[in-house]
């Protein structure tokens, strides 16, 4: 245990002396030790005493983002998790030695503290919960119920303590207090018993030495400590007699001579050493003389040594300094590369898209010729299957005929070819009907198609008019509630999220207040410039931004709560509160964004700077100058891009046009802004009503086009119906037996059907040349638009490449001036030393001067200047003093006096502390052989416990304490046996030997005192039956000990453990790898 300042038994009689009672029981009764009773008592009956651990957090603390809170029960805690799976048994372990105040050693898991952070984080943090009750509670006025003590440890191994009320309340930032703290609730985490470690176990009770278990007992029972308490009081003491030797010494001679100085001898004694008086007084003023140079030469070493160690660690600053300007060429260079490989994109790009377009065309030329095709050719094979249907029908007609003339009369063979030719005039006009009929029909489905096809395009339109006037009427509700409060026109659930915020940080929730929304934060110089700028910011005027990432995590829940189902502001983390601008533009004419704002917030400058670079960027109001001054051949320099005031964004290349016709943040006008969307908004609404009205007509066209092409069809179907029936009828009524007409007809149906086939299969034939033509046509469009779409996607990734190539030039040329600027400190420094090295070298060599004035050679002297200089004047005051002796003699016998009751008080007081001294040694001794009386008590209670606690399983042992060879020997012989064939624990099975193991920890929780005892793996090498027999005993001591907290630590998933309302398992899961927060499961007994 680390020794503690002002602290002693004495000083606070009601601290707990439990220790002291259990062993005076122990002692003076032969009743049955408490930890060994099988009655357990009543919960209502002991309640849990101060300085127990109620809960601890970690965050970043080993290989653990965050873990916990854990909440501890008030008696019997299990954490259970696997060996190996960095679950966070050893981190809950190493966290608490550490918060408590013990060093990085004690825990066996690191040399420093340093390596407790995790790795890529900047510190790790502990907070641990004590229980602040009962008699011994520590200032509970204070700090209420419980003591929060916060710990965190940085990247460089400092560790700063936070300890706060049970509200929260911070109370101190001192280590005295915690060590107060720790001090009332005696809490130790360096005793092993305590909080015993795998390490710590392995090194004391697993040791073959017997010397290492004594160390143990001594630590154990801060016999130790004690007994280095007694070594540092006895070695205090001898100084202090040293001391007072001295003193003795000193003031003999100092003042012996005054009282003496009475008889006229003395005068004249003292009269003829005047003279020696004076030369002891040249002697010390050469010393003084020579003294004075060797102080100035040892001044002037350390300031040498420092020059040159400054001049070495220039080099470092130089090394520095080109590091980062060649970091800085190479950030410029790739720079200028990813800016030429953009322009050559873009180049590319313009130089296709004339092209695309012209391919555009011609795909779709052929594909109308293409159609125009189809139609022809299908009206051919119609006509052609018409035609076919004749030539089959007079086929027949003319063999009817045929037959029927050898059967039929003269008279109806003229009738009937009068009839043939009345039914033939029909067949024509019926033929000539469906050609028609058949040109109405293609006539009224394309028809159809174009209203279909505008009808879409005009839905199309009308969806995107809508979306319009309901993005105008929001705009509109904003500008009308903003009349009253600005802040409205960001948004209205801004002023409730100032207001969150504002009262959060009044509670402390923010470390500094966010900043935003930031376009509330700037306002313009010149109101033309609106649209410019903010075009130019776009989503930043609703931006936040916050100075660290806790106060981020906090405003994110902020927003979530007043942006439910909405696009939340973005936040801006920036950590730099002045403003800098490495890379701005400079023009006579033309202000940058930057210039154009009035920002008084520097962090809000320094984050559209970062964000946005709105120092290289120019407002040039007219947009032909602006492509005018940009697209010259030297444009500005340090200039990205510049807007016009239209919002139009020009770069040295190329140029855009803004989307946003309208400034909805920075506009000043108000009502002005109100009256121009209600003027759109009527306009818009105006256009819906023409929409609506050109949809209607469309529907109604489609309508009658759609009933005209059903009465085309019911004719062409009865045209067919009726054609089929007059050759029925033709059939059926066979007329002149004159068949030259008919074969007449028949010769010309076959020459029209040759001609048919000879236009159709031309007509297929440039159906499919058009058809190949058409789809090479689409396939070059379609391949040159996926160039220029290819092309497209690379320019976006090369201008995401560009703005980061920026943003890492901006930050290279920042670290370079940084160190610009430390090393010209760093060499200002170094010319400081120097004229203050040459300064002191010219007072050195005039001291050197003096001094061999004074006394050519050099004098060496062990004294320093300060106390020759006060021995001379001590000389000099006495030579005067001898020189007026003559002159007043009661002035000289008053000073005997006076120096004489100077001696008597000091000569009393050396006495006073001599006897104070031997009360001491009286003391010492009384306590030395309390101590010895306290280290054989306490080896003999530890025997007796020891000893029962063997009992319990049936085995029996030894335990021999020898106090002058400080070693402890331990021998155990298992069941039931001879104590004469007790054997060393080495020769002990692992399971026998970890039983007996936690037979000694018992024996010591018995004997001494602390709040809560921490236990690591006990049963890690014991078989079932000794778990679970040393399982009970632990559990029986806990029982008999409600007012002390026990935490044990084991791989074993406890499953056997009896269920009881004092038992608490937590049961740590094993962690997923990069997920932030550890899955944590507490399973309370009932």
């Amino acid at each position: 245990m680390s020794k503690r300042k002002g602290t002693s038994v004495s000083e606070n009689p009601n601290k707990r002396s439990r220790s002291v009672n259990e062993s005076e029981n122990a002692a003076d009764s032969d009743q049955e030790d408490p930890i060994l009773s099988n009655v357990r008592l009543p919960c209502s009956e002991v309640v849990s005493d101060a300085g127990i651990v109620e809960s601890i957090t970690l965050k970043n603390f080993m290989c653990h983002s965050l873990l916990g809170p854990f909440t501890f029960g008030s008696n019997v805690n299990f954490v259970v998790g696997n060996n190996g799976s960095k679950c966070g048994k050893s981190a809950v372990l190493t966290a608490l030695i550490v918060a408590l105040g013990g060093n990085a050693q004690a825990t066996n898991r690191g040399s420093s503290l340093r390596g407790f952070v995790k790795e890529g984080e900047s510190s790790a943090d502990v907070s641990i919960t004590l229980r602040n009750k009962g008699r011994d509670a520590y200032k509970p006025e204070v700090y209420g119920s419980a003591i929060i003590l916060d710990l965190r440890i940085t990247r460089d191994g400092l560790r700063t303590y936070k300890l706060r009320s049970k509200s929260g309340q911070l109370i101190s930032t001192k280590k005295d207090e915690l060590v107060s703290i720790l001090d009332n609730f005696n809490i130790q985490v360096n005793n092993p018993v305590s909080v015993l470690t795998q390490e710590m176990s392995k090194y004391f009770l697993h040791s073959k030495g017997e010397g290492d278990k004594y160390k143990f007992f001594m630590k154990a029972t801060q016999l130790e400590q004690m007994r280095e308490d007694f070594i540092y009081i006895k070695t205090t003491k001898h100084l202090t007699e040293d001391k007072v030797e001295q003193h003795n010494i000193i003031t003999f001679l100092e003042f012996k001579p005054f009282y003496l100085d009475c008889t006229k001898e003395d005068r004249y004694r003292s009269l003829a050493s005047l003279d020696e008086m004076h030369t002891k007084l040249e002697e010390l003023q050469k010393q003084m003389a020579w003294a004075l140079v060797t102080e100035m030469e040892k001044d002037l070493e350390p300031m040498k040594e420092k020059l040159q160690a400054d001049r070495r660690s220039t080099e470092k600053y130089d090394d520095k300094v080109n590091e980062w300007k060649n970091k800085v060429d190479e950030a410029e260079k790739k720079y200028k590369q990813v800016q030429e490989q953009l322009e050559r994109i873009t180049q590319q790009v313009q130089e296709l898209q004339p092209k695309c377009a012209e391919l555009k065309t011609e795909s779709q030329k052929r594909n109308n010729l293409l159609k125009s095709s189809e139609v022809t050719v299908h009206r051919c094979k119609a006509n052609l299957r018409d035609l076919e249907k004749d030539k089959t029908q007079l086929m027949s007609r003319i063999k009817d005929l045929k037959l029927s003339i050898s059967q039929k009369t003269g008279a109806e063979s003229k009738a009937r070819a009068e009839r043939i030719e009345q039914i033939q005039t029909e067949l024509e006009n019926l033929k000539h009907q469906i050609s028609t009929v058949g040109q109405q029909i293609d006539q009224y489905q394309h028809a159809i198609s174009r209203a279909k096809e505008e009808q879409g395009k005009m839905r199309r339109e009308q969806e995107v008019l809508q979306r319009s006037i309901e993005a105008n009427r929001r705009n509109l509700q904003t500008m009308e509630s903003s009349r009253s409060n600005r802040l409205r026109r960001f948004g209205e659930q801004m002023p409730a999220l100032l207001n969150a915020i504002q009262e959060s940080h009044r509670r402390g929730h923010f470390k500094h207040r966010p900043r935003g929304p930031l376009g509330y934060l700037i306002s313009l110089k010149d109101p033309e410039l609106a649209l410019a700028v903010e075009v130019c910011l776009k989503g930043q005027l609703l931006a936040f931004t916050c100075d660290n990432y806790e106060d981020e995590k906090v405003l994110q829940g902020l927003m979530a709560k007043m942006f439910q189902g909405g696009r939340r502001p973005s936040i801006i983390t920036i950590l730099i509160c002045f403003v800098f601008c490495v890379r701005a533009v400079s023009h006579p004419s033309y202000p940058s964004v930057l210039q154009a704002l009035e920002i008084e917030d520097p962090v809000v400058a320094n984050c559209l700077i970062d964000q946005k670079g709105i120092e290289s960027i120019l407002l040039i109001k007219n947009r032909t100058e602006a492509r005018r001054v940009m697209q010259s051949k030297s444009p500005p320099a340090n200039c990205i891009h510049a807007f016009s005031k239209d919002g139009d964004q020009i770069f040295a290349n190329r140029s855009y046009a803004a989307e946003q016709t309208r400034a909805n943040y920075l506009s000043g006008d108000v009502e002005e802004e109100i009256r121009h969307l209600q003027r759109e908004l009527e306009n818009q609404k105006g256009q819906a009503s023409r929409f609506q009205q050109q949809m209607r007509k469309l529907d109604d066209d489609v309508k009658q086009n759609e009933g005209l092409l059903r009465r085309a069809h019911q004719d062409q179907r009865t045209i067919k119906l009726q054609l089929e029936l007059t050759d029925l009828q033709n059939v059926e009524e066979p007329q002149s037996e004159d068949l030259r007409p008919l074969e007449e007809d028949l010769h010309e149906i076959i020459t029209k059907i040759k001609s048919k086939r000879t236009e159709l299969d031309e007509g297929q034939a440039q159906m499919a040349d058009l058809k190949g033509s058409y789809e090479k046509a689409e396939q070059e469009y379609k391949q040159h638009k996926e160039c220029i779409n290819t092309i497209a996607e690379e320019a976006d990734s090369v201008k995401e490449d560009l703005s980061k190539t920026d943003q890492e030039v901006i930050k290279c040329k920042h670290h370079k001036k940084h160190y610009d600027e430390k090393r010209s400190a760093h060499l200002h420094n170094i010319q400081t030393l120097e004229g203050n090295l040459k300064s002191k070298e010219k007072e050195y060599e005039m001291s050197v001067a003096k001094a061999k004035e004074i006394c050519l050679e050099r004098v060496e002297s062990r004294r320093s200047a300060r106390s020759l200089d006060s021995e001379i004047s001590r000389l000099k005051l006495k030579i005067t003093s001898q020189k007026e002796q003559q002159g007043d003699r009661e002035e000289i016998v008053r000073q005997y006096h006076e120096a004489l009751e100077s001696y008597k008080n000091m000569t009393q007081q050396m006495k006073n502390l001599n006897s104070f001294i031997k009360s001491l040694d009286s003391v010492m001794n009384h306590r030395l052989q309390a101590y010895a009386e306290l280290r054989r008590f306490l080896s003999a209670r530890c025997k007796y416990y020891f000893d029962s606690m063997l009992a319990q399983r049936g085995y029996s042992g030894s335990m021999i304490f020898d106090h002058k060879n400080e070693t402890l020997s331990i021998s155990v012989q298992p069941g039931q046996g001879n104590k004469a064939d007790l054997s060393d624990m080495r020769s002990l099975s692992g399971g026998e030997r970890s039983f007996s193991t936690v037979c000694f920890v018992l024996s010591l929780w018995a004997i001494t005192e602390a709040p809560f005892r921490c236990l690591d793996e006990f049963d890690v090498y014991m078989d079932m039956v000794n778990r679970r027999i040393s399982m009970d005993m632990m559990l029986k001591v806990a029982a008999s000990q409600r007012y002390r907290q026990f935490i044990f630590l084991t791989p074993q998933n406890m499953s056997s453990v009896p269920e009881s309302k004092i038992i608490s398992i937590l049961r740590l899961k094993d962690p997923d790898r990069g997920q932030r927060n550890t899955q944590r499961s507490e399973d309370e007994d009932q």
